[in-house]
């Protein structure tokens, strides 16, 4: 949970790097809490007579979406500065087709070694990461 909270800290800072653990754990704890309220939605939806609630819900899972877009922007562009490539690099999910597959396979890449134009590398030393 600290590596999700290590994000929203850094809300909309794009300068520096973020390592495969920061990136992946703030995914995948979003995708959760995506499909938690996805699902009490859906539940909400069927089991009331009122789908008053369940748009409720809907409308929180749309706010929350909405609040991700800075930090998860910020974060990938962190993740690319990691790896020593721009965050423009982004911008090659645009592509139809390919462009999705290459940015998973550039986000599952190793850190480079030492310090790069970025910043100095935060799996040599993670503590610095988690108090900034």
């Amino acid at each position: 949970m600290e590596w999700y909270l290590i994000v929203w800290r850094k809300y909309a800072e794009f300068n520096g790097r973020a390592r495969r653990k920061e990136y992946w754990m703030f995914s995948l704890i979003n995708c959760l809490i995506c499909l938690v309220l996805g699902m009490v939605a859906g539940v909400m939806f069927t089991a009331t007579n009122s789908a008053s609630l369940g748009a409720v819900v809907f409308g929180l899972l749309g706010l929350y979406t909405l609040a991700l877009l800075i930090p998860g922007i910020a974060v990938s562009v962190r993740r690319m500065h990691d790896i020593g490539m721009s965050g423009w690099m982004l911008l090659v999910g645009l592509i139809p087709a390919i462009g999705g597959l290459v940015l998973l396979v550039l986000t599952l890449l190793d850190s480079k070694p030492g310090a790069n134009q970025y910043g100095p590398n935060p799996k040599e030393n993670p503590q610095m990461a988690i108090n900034q």
